[in-house]
């Protein structure tokens, strides 16, 4: 643990203008934390000197990584980039943490398992991914466990959040399907996938909360309890949103232009729960995001 309370840990944050990256920097923010944040135009993540150079002169006490390479179709065509941006540069600030004594936080992906479990993934279940960018998130993680001792690996699922959502994404599952709906009377959308869709200022506030209470290191389930399909996550949103578009619930088989994607990938916060950290239920989570997209 740092010195001093709490409250003066300094945080060094990759990722700021993420869907995640930017409700921690505001969380963090509001809790009075001194943060030095970033986004891809002031340090580029696969720039190994530069981070270097930029955690050295800061002397943080927690390095957070919001960043990912997340476009899973993407990742099929370039497995190069996939494993820089997902494992090479999170083995890199592993090592700077490891050697400056810094807490390293990172994230990783319910993309890890292949869904074949039946029911919510836990800390303890094994990974076994089905596509490059889940070997590219297990790598990360494997490097950070192997070259920091005192790191969270924090894994979630279906993050949502925003007004604009993801820029590589070009929004979110939200935003694109009330996009999508316009005009339409009903929208086809996957029943078979089976996920925990986790809120990022829910996401923003659990890490808090881990770092705060400061349990033994390692793997973390992080994501907005229970868990649905992805046509019922639709279905409830638009209820939500009163919009009047029918949901269509389709079974896809799983795949999505030729990629695999795990059928039953939902998590489990069994870890995070032990020690008090519960994230608010997802019906719950949605409910504040469409109020948060009418304002």
């Amino acid at each position: 643990m740092p010195h001093g309370s709490f409250i003066n840990m300094k945080i060094f944050l990759i990722g700021k203008n993420g869907q995640l990256g930017f409700f921690l920097e505001k969380t963090l923010r509001n809790n009075k934390f001194q943060v030095f944040s970033y986004g891809r135009e002031d340090l580029d993540i696969e720039n190994f000197e530069k981070i270097k150079s930029e955690i050295e002169s800061r002397s943080p006490d927690v390095v957070i990584n919001a960043t990912a390479y997340h476009l899973v179709e993407q990742c099929e065509e370039n497995p190069e980039k996939a494993f820089i941006v997902n494992a090479v540069a999170v083995r890199n600030l592993a090592k700077i943490c490891k050697e400056r004594k810094i807490i390293f936080v990172t994230y990783s992906t319910d993309y890890v398992f292949d869904g074949l479990l039946g029911h919510a993934y836990d800390e303890n279940n094994e990974p076994n991914p089905l596509q490059v960018y889940g070997v590219s998130k297990l790598s990360g993680e494997f490097l950070t466990r192997n070259y920091c001792d005192k790191s969270f690996v924090i894994r979630t699922c279906g993050v949502y959040g925003g007004k604009l959502g993801s820029r590589s994404k070009k929004g979110n599952f939200i935003l694109n399907i009330m996009k999508q709906a316009q005009g339409k009377k009903t929208l086809k959308i996957s029943s078979e996938q089976i996920v925990s869709p986790t809120y990022a200022p829910d996401l923003a506030i659990g890490t808090l909360e881990l770092l705060k209470k400061m349990p033994p290191f390692g793997v973390y389930h992080l994501v907005n309890d229970g868990t649905c399909s992805w046509a019922e996550f639709a279905t409830e949103a638009f209820r939500k949103a009163h919009i009047k578009t029918k949901i269509i619930p389709i079974d896809r088989k799983g795949m999505v232009e030729s990629v695999r994607k795990p059928l039953f990938s939902a998590l489990k916060n069994k870890k995070a729960a032990k020690i008090g950290i519960v994230l608010p239920h997802w019906k719950d989570a949605l409910a504040r995001y469409i109020k948060y997209l009418s304002v």
